[in-house]
């Protein structure tokens, strides 16, 4: 993309509004812009991370064989009346009538919806274990919508549902989906630690939440600090395979890690001294076991192998895919701006000109952009006629983790300069060797194959 053709409103002061990192950012980088109180219209830039970000989701819930649907942002009253949660929910729930007095709502979350559809076309054990996810907007009215798109009305969420004949297999299920989110965190170069949690409006005694440590988290959270230690790297994981699930949660959750709502003081304490550890975090995603709760309530029933008629056990499983951009954002970033890890970035690598109009540097510019567009990449040139300094601020501002700049005092030695954002190291390299080296940069990151 050239960016005289993009759509990008930078603003250069910090918007008054704006009280944490991500949310000053965003709106400075032109990403976003507010609509109504928590509500935000994603501009460009924005819902490109926003797609990013969504294509790794759908990758690794598809991976861990789940399959993904969409289901409606409006919602019938009826089944959460069914359900006993109508007038449970509270006022974060959005309630409307429709021309016919029909009462509606604008979904928080799709418990019900997703039971509804499986007592319509499941009945026997033999279509059991069931994964079923999707990736759709929702709304919840929040008292105090703040800090952007971490504390929004309106969210963009993957919530997943598992249907199972046992407790047993539904806990498979729940550690399979703990093991996919883990990767998914750490392809957008995120650490997010699970967290014993409380089950909330969704229910259930069986919950962890996912939080990213940050000082604007909205959750304390208590844990040992040797979890940190941990990654799940490149590690080859049978979904199928009950052993290897367990183990991974089992490598993950045997330390203490907590949020304030399950904080235990005294199993805190058994902790060693030293690895002791109070800080904030936010959450980013959370998985549940909830039994035979919905099941029950909407009479979600199959057939088991001796013919008896049972309840299904469910799960549900989210994360907060646009509230994950903030997160990012909170976890990665500088005095200057963003520094968007290669997983996500919206564009691999920005390419700056330092004299606009210059034969030669124009040539070379284009040239880059070419064999980075080949390789299947996506640059930004900043062709624009701006003085260097304003092209840098841009540049570090959006947060590329890559930038090349070509100068004609460069070019007449042959060589362009490549530098990294997040160290801020630059090396002097041939044109063909900069973008080998950018090629071979991404070819060691997961790229988006859609689903």
């Amino acid at each position: 993309m050239r960016l005289s053709r993009y759509f990008l409103p930078v603003l250069k002061e910090n918007p008054s509004e704006a009280q944490i990192v991500s949310h000053r950012y965003m709106l400075r980088a032109g990403m976003i812009k507010q609509s109504a109180a928590g509500i935000y219209s994603w501009l460009p830039l924005g819902f490109k991370v926003l797609k990013k970000i969504e294509t790794i989701v759908h990758e690794e819930q598809m991976r861990a064989g789940h399959i993904p649907m969409l289901m409606p942002t409006l919602q019938s009253a009826d089944l959460w009346k069914e359900s006993g949660r109508y007038d449970d929910y509270g006022q974060e729930m959005l309630r409307i009538s429709d021309r016919h007095g029909r009462d509606m709502l604008y979904g928080p979350t799709n418990e019900e919806l997703i039971t509804d559809i499986f007592r319509s076309h499941v009945g026997s054990y033999k279509d059991l274990p069931l994964t079923l996810y999707h990736i759709q907007w929702k709304f919840r009215d929040e008292i105090r919508p703040r800090f952007g798109v971490m504390r929004g009305r309106e969210f963009y969420m993957k919530d997943g549902y598992n249907f199972d004949l046992t407790k047993e297999d539904a806990l498979h299920a729940y550690n399979r989906h703990l093991v996919s989110y883990l990767r998914s965190y750490e392809r957008m170069g995120l650490q997010a630690i699970p967290m014993r949690a409380d089950g909330g409006p969704i229910g259930g005694d069986y919950t962890h939440e996912f939080l990213v440590l940050a000082d604007t988290g909205e959750s304390e959270v208590f844990y040992d600090s040797a979890v940190t230690d941990l990654t799940f790297g490149d590690r080859a994981i049978d979904y199928d395979s009950v052993e290897q699930c367990q183990g991974v949660l089992e490598e993950f959750t045997s330390k203490y890690a907590r949020t304030d709502e399950t904080h235990d003081e005294a199993l805190f304490n058994e902790v060693p001294e030293e690895r002791r550890r109070v800080a904030r975090g936010i959450e980013v995603g959370q998985i549940f076991y909830f039994g035979t709760k919905y099941s029950e309530a909407l009479g979600a029933n199959v057939q088991g192998p001796d013919g008896k008629q049972s309840p299904v056990h469910m799960g549900s499983h989210g994360i907060g895919v646009s509230r994950l951009l903030g997160a990012i954002i909170e976890a990665s970033h500088d005095e200057k701006g963003i520094i968007w890890p290669e997983g996500v970035t919206p564009f691999h690598c920005g390419i700056v000109n330092l004299k606009q109009g210059d034969a030669e540097a124009d040539a070379a510019c284009e040239s880059l952009y070419e064999a980075l567009t080949a390789a299947g990449l996506e640059p930004l040139y900043d062709d624009r006629k701006e003085r260097a300094g304003g092209k840098f601020a841009t540049m570090d501002l959006i947060g590329l983790p890559w930038r090349i700049t070509v100068g004609p005092r460069g070019l007449k030695n042959g060589v362009v300069e490549l530098t990294s954002r997040r160290s801020g190291e630059s090396e002097e390299l041939s044109p063909e060797a900069a973008v080998q080296k950018i090629v071979e940069i991404y070819a060691n990151h997961q790229t988006g194959r859609g689903f």
